[in-house]
């Protein structure tokens, strides 16, 4: 029984931090934050800020510069996963934006 409540307790870890909704964020674009682009390198093809894809992320944060950050993703999993990942590493991250939808 023991072994289904752990089972059950890492799954819904998982499903949290990949499908429940970033808090305190806004789907807009502002100006004078930092636009760090953390979609997959052949799916860029115009982006205007620093382009570091999420699974490169761990190793190359200290790139982006420290304040706040404007985070464009692909999906809302990439986009929950990357925003929640640049906050444990103290940034402010602010707006977003999908590139399949447009706010």
């Amino acid at each position: 029984m023991l072994y289904i409540a752990v089972l059950l307790l890492a799954i819904s870890f998982i499903a949290y931090r990949r499908y429940y909704p970033v808090k305190r964020i806004q789907c807009m674009r502002e100006l004078g934050r930092t636009i760090v682009d953390i979609r997959h390198y052949h799916e860029v093809h115009d982006s205007k800020g620093l382009v570091m894809p999420y699974a490169y992320l761990k190793r190359f944060y200290s790139e982006i510069p420290q304040g706040s950050v404007h985070v464009i993703a692909e999906d809302r999993v990439e986009l929950n996963l990357g925003v929640r990942f640049l906050r444990k590493k103290d940034f402010q991250v602010r707006s977003y934006e999908l590139a399949a939808c447009k706010c």
